[in-house]
């Protein structure tokens, strides 16, 4: 396993780091524990959770794994400003993660999913979450605080540049680095730690192997290039990936003690090769759930990527929606794409920004037929 300096905190984290957000819950928690001691055991020493993730199991998860680690390790954890709105509610937030993973310290605490500037005033507010934080941090609760934003390369200069957090999580991938890259580079220039998430754009890349092969060099996958892009790109210094097999940690691991550090000059290739409509893809986040008519939003989006990624259109994406009906993501759906009143709340929550509305009309133009 190869390792970075994460910022100037002066931890050597694992290129690699184990994201806490895709265990499969219907397996003992045991079992799943001890997917993360094996990942330990490989030289992954970087592990980040939250509170909600895997139906509220991620943290206990760990909590179970931490108790018998086979080596050093670090953990990262989370809290919205959103619910964590005054200093006390961030305090309680602290100590309810510290009981659930049963460690005594934190060592990287994110204000977690600024996708706004007003989530970032929130946080940042007298008498806010932040400041709870910093009461955190003074009680040895919480060792360094960072930050995790879905916003643009721009907006998270403009907040890296208040020198209030050490860390940075950002969802950044061989198909959107142009979108976050102004943000990459504003933390190396401060000397801040880069955490990037969703290494496989939502498992768009895993499932459209043939069609992202331009990506790969002789001998490897789609899969393998990008995880190979994020663990060797000279701005980012953790890769989280999720895993739910040994076999997913072994691959993972076995990208991250080959991937050499990138050459600015293969970034820019990359770049060039990419075209401009691939860092507009839905990732599958889900931020935008809770549809006030019950449309499931993320499944339409990703069924839209189709367009996006592969120019589908027409009877081509009404064929992709009858198939997403019966055996994909649009089975069981409660609503369809035409019940969308333009309320806004979607695009509000979106992550990346996406125009949803457009993008419900067109999929209600392809559904049509099929009424």
């Amino acid at each position: 396993m190869r390792y970075s300096e994460y910022g100037r905190t002066g931890k050597q984290v694992s290129v690699l780091g184990f994201g806490g957000m895709h265990f499969d819950t219907s397996r003992p928690r045991a079992e799943n524990a001890d997917l993360v001691r094996y990942a330990c055991s490989l030289g992954v020493n970087y592990f980040d959770t939250a509170p909600g993730y895997c139906g509220d199991e991620s943290e206990p998860i760990f909590g179970e794994a931490f108790r018998d680690m086979p080596g050093p390790f670090y953990v990262s954890t989370k809290g919205m400003p959103t619910s964590f709105d005054t200093a006390g509610k961030a305090r309680d937030a602290v100590r309810r993660s510290l009981d659930r993973l049963g460690i005594p310290k934190i060592d990287f605490y994110h204000v977690w999913c600024l996708r706004e500037m007003d989530h970032y005033d929130l946080a940042v507010k007298p008498g806010g979450q932040y400041e709870g934080l910093l009461q955190c941090k003074e009680e040895g609760l919480i060792e360094h605080i960072v930050c995790s934003s879905h916003q643009t390369g721009p907006e998270v200069a403009h907040i890296l540049s208040k020198d209030e957090f050490e860390g940075v999580l950002l969802g950044v991938n061989i198909l959107n680095f142009p979108y976050r890259w102004d943000g990459l580079v504003a933390a190396r220039d401060r000397g801040i730690g880069v955490v990037a998430m969703n290494p496989l754009a939502g498992g768009a890349i895993p499932q459209h192997e043939s069609e992202f092969s331009f990506l790969a060099r002789e001998g490897e996958s789609a899969t393998e290039a990008a995880l190979r892009f994020n663990m060797g790109c000279p701005l980012i210094t953790v890769t989280l990936n999720g895993f739910t097999t040994r076999e997913h940690v072994d691959l993972a691991c076995r990208v991250a003690d080959s991937a050499e550090p990138m050459s600015e000059e293969e970034v820019e290739r990359l770049r060039g090769e990419l075209g401009e409509n691939l860092d507009t893809i839905c990732t599958g986040c889900g931020y935008c759930k809770g549809c006030p008519q019950d449309i499931p939003v993320a499944n339409y989006m990703q069924v839209y990527n189709e367009h996006v990624m592969f120019g589908v259109a027409g009877e081509g994406m009404t064929d992709k929606i009858r198939s997403n009906y019966s055996w994909g993501v649009l089975v069981g759906r409660a609503a369809d794409a035409d019940a969308c009143t333009a309320c806004g709340q979607c695009e509000d929550a979106c992550t990346q920004h996406l125009p949803i509305i457009k993008r419900l009309a067109e999929m209600a133009e392809w559904e049509a037929p099929l009424k």
